[in-house]
């Protein structure tokens, strides 16, 4: 798995810059006036205000839900979620302040993931098997092909950092930030490096995750065939899980089955990454890099996503536990979408800087045009 220290360390940089200078400043001159020899406590992590405000705007999201003119324009929990986020992210809360970050962390990381178990219990083996050997050489070929887009485009032509190339075809092609702050140990990137990976993860998927609904009706397939383009395209877990729901439960489903299939190809790709000599642009540590062992990262909620979905093929669950598990799981689902809205910085486009935009747009274009060619090739 990836180590939470190193995500909040990203995580603080790219989506609460403002909280993470406060915290820089305040670790400095707590350093210059304690003694030399005092060892220094790491901070306590503070969740509540940030977990509150979360289940706020959740609360918020599954309100407005209910009203009919969000239904008339097909905006469920998690759309409007994600929307609140955003806005509050950007307006109110725009310089947040540092004791919000755990939380918000909290809920977009490990709540996410509970959520997406927690959804396996909604599916069965039989709708697994409706993916095929197809949807998953669909998802091996959309990884490899994305990845090598990323190679040529941002080494051979726009000249760009390997390091920071390689981060943004990771992210692009299998599940975004969690792809990218993985593969960091292996390419050994900068913190920047993995911060601008990131953020045009959070971007582009943004957009993707709103744009396919509306597109939707234009592109002639039905909802499994949609769920499982947007499952092999779109970049995080939560974009897939917001894009899919706002079709249907069927497109929903296939979407999420998709993905995780794509999720599960992380560790592969890694090992390949690892053991394939790629021209670095820093010669420093290279020796002691080649030297290093590579942890395996093993997405452990993927593969719980499947142990739930077993469960769920083998017994039959009373009726009042399946509802209570699918409320549940869509206000985890709601709270992850409300946290990516309110990391979700504006100011994430001008740190991020040009050419790394130009690259994760030239991605994001095959990821939506070439992937729905390659899923019509695969799928029908």
């Amino acid at each position: 798995m990836i180590a939470p220290d190193a995500e909040r360390n990203v995580a603080v940089y790219l989506e609460f810059p403002e909280s993470a200078r406060e915290h820089d400043r305040a670790t400095d001159n707590t350093n210059e006036h304690n003694h030399p020899t005092t060892t220094q406590q790491p901070p306590q992590k503070q969740i509540m205000a940030g977990l509150v405000l979360v289940t706020a705007l959740a609360g918020a999201a599954f309100f407005l839900a209910q009203h009919s003119w969000f239904q008339s324009m097909s905006m469920g929990p998690l759309t409007l979620a994600i929307v609140l986020g955003i806005v509050i992210g950007n307006t109110v809360l725009r310089s947040q302040p540092a004791i919000l970050v755990d939380g918000v962390l909290l809920a977009k990381g490990p709540l996410l993931r509970l959520g997406i178990i927690l959804y396996g219990f909604g599916i069965t083996f039989q709708q697994i098997s409706a993916v095929g050997a197809n949807g998953v050489l669909l998802d091996a070929v959309m990884i490899a092909s994305t990845f090598m887009l990323a190679q040529l485009v941002g080494r051979r032509w726009m000249k760009m950092e390997k390091e920071t190339t390689i981060l943004i075809g990771a992210g692009a092609s299998i599940c975004g930030a969690a792809a990218v702050l993985a593969t960091e140990p292996v390419v050994k990137g900068r913190s920047d490096q993995v911060s601008v990976a990131v953020a045009t993860v959070v971007i582009f998927g943004t957009i993707s995750m709103f744009l396919y609904p509306l597109v939707y009706p234009l592109l002639a397939m039905t909802e499994h065939q949609f769920g499982i383009y947007v499952g092999s395209t779109v970049h995080e877990v939560a974009q897939v899980v917001a894009a899919g729901q706002a079709i249907g439960t069927e497109a929903a489903n296939s979407a999420i089955i998709e993905k995780m299939v794509r999720v599960m190809m992380l560790a592969p790709f890694l090992l390949i990454l690892a053991n394939v000599r790629l021209p670095s642009s820093h010669n420093t540590n290279a020796g002691a890099a080649k030297k290093e062992k590579q942890k395996l990262v093993i997405p452990w909620f993927a593969v719980l996503f499947l142990v739930a979905a077993a469960v769920n093929s083998v017994i039959a669950m009373p009726a009042i536990a399946s509802d209570a598990i699918r409320h549940i799981d869509l206000f985890l689902l709601s709270m992850a979408m409300t946290a990516l809205g309110l990391s979700t910085q504006i100011s994430a486009v001008r740190r991020a800087g040009l050419r790394p935009l130009v690259l994760a747009g030239c991605l994001f274009a095959f990821l939506s045009l070439g992937g729905y060619v390659l899923n019509r090739l695969f799928i029908g």
